[in-house]
């Protein structure tokens, strides 16, 4: 791997990034954090929700129609909101049932480096893939792109069940996808986070494997850590960054409608559910044994893990799972779905058990809830893990490497 000697001069963009509870906003606020603290001027283009920053790095908003804000999802913007060509096509596509964000922030985000041409060394676009990133070599930028996961595995999870109609409607939303594979073919250096990831990429994007660089991501110590004070006894905690099929809450709802009849036990889902995980509540009687929570405060956040006896990642697929490597930070013994990135995240520091199978989450969740010996074990396994394995600090040095390989028209990163 190339060694960074230099400090560089980066744009990292991010489409949109939620600050809480795992996904992209964690992995900006995390990284910019550490690529400054290595001595690099960092500026994190982002559109809404923009992401919460700690001191080093700079934000530079890339302001969207924001159409899909929590308190107000799908709406329609007023006349006077509407300032250029990207926002007309933004309204457009979602008007006709498609994702516009990371195709209109790639073009909002060209247009902002072009006005800066020659103030940045790189260009590292998280996630996004849209159109737009094909012009930024042309800039004369080097460009790297993190691909946490493909989303082709979140598209075949969520029309798997679907009437031939809801297929239709929902194969419109993720007509995006067909996009970033389009640009992962043709854009540098991949940044993935796990083997299981790189696997799927190169399947489903077509991407030749030499170009794809696995960069594991790390976990803040500082914040995630065990507490003093005894935990809540029989609190059960999971985290989802977005209800989706792929997040597995069904499963952990009917596994824990199996224990609540014989355990005093109560499960807080950290995320906002959906109408049909609301239904499912209330069908399994679990209104009671049940907590929804959001958008928390790091530092609640972060005591609410460490509170559990036992977290949950019921998960079909992970490419990663930040969560996860939270919850063995926090010292709270984990059990996990044997899915994607999941067994090669946690090592023998999780129960693993079958992704969709309530029967045997429900047996995992009840040896661990009678067995207090076996939770200090597992919370230790999970620790020595973390401190093992996944810091940010290193996640930063072996980005930046990459960063330099790139600018030096490297691929062996």
């Amino acid at each position: 791997m190339a060694s960074v000697t230099r400090p560089l001069r980066i744009a990292l963009l991010s489409y949109r990034s939620k600050p809480h509870s795992g996904g992209q906003g964690v992995y900006v606020r995390h990284l910019s954090r550490e690529l400054a603290a290595l001595g690099h001027h960092v500026e994190v283009f982002s559109g809404q929700p923009y992401p919460v920053l700690d001191a080093g790095p700079v934000l530079r908003p890339v302001p969207s129609l924001d159409l899909y804000r929590d308190e107000d999802p799908f709406r329609t913007p007023r006349r006077d909101e509407i300032r250029d060509w990207p926002d007309l096509l933004e309204v457009a596509m979602m008007w006709a049932g498609a994702f516009p964000e990371p195709l209109t922030f790639s073009i909002r985000a060209l247009r902002a480096l072009r006005q800066r041409r020659g103030e940045f060394d790189i260009v590292h676009d998280n996630q996004g893939l849209g159109y737009g990133m094909l012009g930024v070599p042309r800039l004369g930028l080097p460009l790297v792109t993190s691909i946490h996961h493909p989303i082709t595995v979140d598209k075949r999870l969520d029309l798997a069940d679907r009437g031939w109609l809801e297929r239709l409607n929902k194969s419109r939303w993720y007509g995006f996808v067909r996009m970033q594979g389009r640009v992962a073919r043709r854009v540098g250096p991949l940044i993935t986070v796990s083997e299981a990831a790189k696997g799927d990429i190169c399947a489903d994007f077509r991407v030749r494997p030499e170009n794809v660089h696995i960069v594991p991501l790390g976990v803040d110590t500082r914040q995630f850590r065990p507490r003093p004070g005894p935990r809540v006894s029989g609190r059960i905690v999971t985290v989802m960054s977005a209800d989706s099929p792929l997040k597995g809450l069904p499963t952990l709802l009917r596994a824990v409608a199996k224990l609540v009849t014989e355990r005093d036990v109560h499960l807080v889902v950290i995320g906002t559910p959906s109408a049909a995980t609301l239904k499912q509540t209330t069908q399994l009687s679990l209104g009671d044994r049940v907590t929804f929570t959001s958008a928390l405060p790091d530092d609640e956040y972060a005591k609410l893990l460490a509170s559990a006896e036992i977290a949950v990642i019921p998960s079909l697929y992970e490419g990663f799972s930040l969560p996860a490597a939270e919850h063995m930070a926090s010292g709270t013994p984990l059990i996990a779905s044997r899915a994607g990135a999941l067994p090669e995240v946690t090592a023998d520091a999780a129960l693993l058990v079958a992704p969709g199978d309530p029967e045997e989450l429900a047996a995992a969740l009840r040896g661990l809830h009678d067995n207090p010996a076996r939770r200090a074990a597992a919370a230790q396994q999970g620790l020595r893990r973390v401190g093992e394995r996944f810091a940010w600090p290193a996640v930063a040095a072996a980005t930046a490497a990459c960063y330099l390989a790139a600018i030096d028209k490297e691929l062996g990163c």
